[in-house]
């Protein structure tokens, strides 16, 4: 069982990295918020890895921390909730917020994950609630709050969030015109120096939701 990946980055998409390490070629998915934390292609790093086997598959899902891996855990034991919908709820949520949003009963914020729903909300507060202190533990000893890459250095910073946030929203099952006109609004309501990628695809989200 593979728990932890050490390699070279060699490739990556949102939602979607190859790790190489020993000649071999691991691909992994990953949250979209685990992804825009990731350095260069070429670059030294290490994955939190959680292996799942189905009669007709083998897929290894990749983490930018022990908490990260441990809330995805918590959310797959959640009746309906299976590895894609967990990754779903991880590329808008940091465990710290699944945490605070499970904890209050926020049923609502857990609902604006892409296909969650209300139903499977209110289920993963019902069935998390008793077991979220263990997540909340191992926030206290992570690295959660480290602080993330820059991303307004390059000229074209503004336009590669906005392709990535596309890309993103893409992979979450929106159409890529609608995806498009979202990331483009939320980029041009932000101020400033283009806003770190987490935000846009928050605004970018919140407005596909209606919420904006």
């Amino acid at each position: 069982m593979i728990a932890r990946l050490s390699g070279v980055l060699r490739e990556r998409q949102p939602g979607r990295v190859i790790v190489e390490t020993g000649g071999i070629g691991y691909e992994l998915q990953v949250p979209l918020l685990t992804f825009y934390r990731l350095p260069p292609s070429g670059t030294l790093l290490t994955l939190e890895v959680r292996q799942v086997v189905r009669e007709d598959s083998l897929t290894l899902y990749g983490f930018s921390s022990a908490a990260e891996k441990q809330a995805f855990d918590l959310l797959t034991q959640v009746q309906q909730v299976g590895p894609r919908l967990a990754l779903a709820v991880l590329s808008v949520m940091s465990p710290r917020e699944l945490t605070a949003a499970v904890s209050q009963g926020d049923v609502g914020r857990l609902d604006a994950a892409p296909g969650v729903g209300a139903k499977v909300a209110e289920r993963i507060v019902r069935e998390l609630r008793d077991r979220i202190a263990e997540l909340h533990a191992t926030l206290a000893v992570d690295l959660e709050g480290a602080q993330e890459p820059g991303v307004g250095d390059a000229p074209d910073a503004g336009a590669q969030l906005r392709e990535d946030a596309v890309s993103a929203l893409v992979n979450l099952g929106y159409r890529p015109a609608e995806a498009r006109r979202a990331a483009e609004t939320a980029l041009a309501r932000a101020q400033g120096d283009p806003p770190q990628f987490e935000n846009l695809l928050r605004e970018a989200l919140a407005l596909l939701l209606g919420q904006r």
